[in-house]
C-alpha cells in the first residue's frame, strides 16, 4: 500500500458518501459503493482495463468474506 500523501489525489479519487438520514446498513453499503466506484475509477486511470478491474476487485472481496470471522469482528 502506498503511504505517500497527495491531497490533490485523494480530491480526485476519494467520493465522500452523504452523511443523512440513512439506516445504518444503507450507510455502509453506500460506503462500499462510492469506494468500489473510486477505485475502479483509479485502477482505469493507471492502465487497467475492466476486465483486469473485476478480477482485482472480486479476488479482494473474496479474500475479505473467507477470511471474514465473525466472532473476531464482534470483539474489535
Amino acid at each position: 500500500m502506498d503511504k505517500t500523501k497527495d491531497p490533490i489525489e485523494d480530491e480526485l479519487f476519494v467520493t465522500e458518501f452523504p452523511k443523512n438520514d440513512y439506516g445504518i446498513v444503507d450507510y455502509l453499503q453506500g460506503r462500499v459503493h462510492f469506494a468500489l466506484l473510486d477505485q475502479m475509477k483509479l485502477m482505469s486511470t493507471s492502465g487497467m482495463s475492466k476486465t483486469q478491474i473485476k478480477e482485482k476487485i472480486i479476488s479482494n472481496v473474496t479474500e475479505i468474506i473467507d477470511n471474514f470471522d465473525p466472532k473476531k469482528s464482534k470483539s474489535s
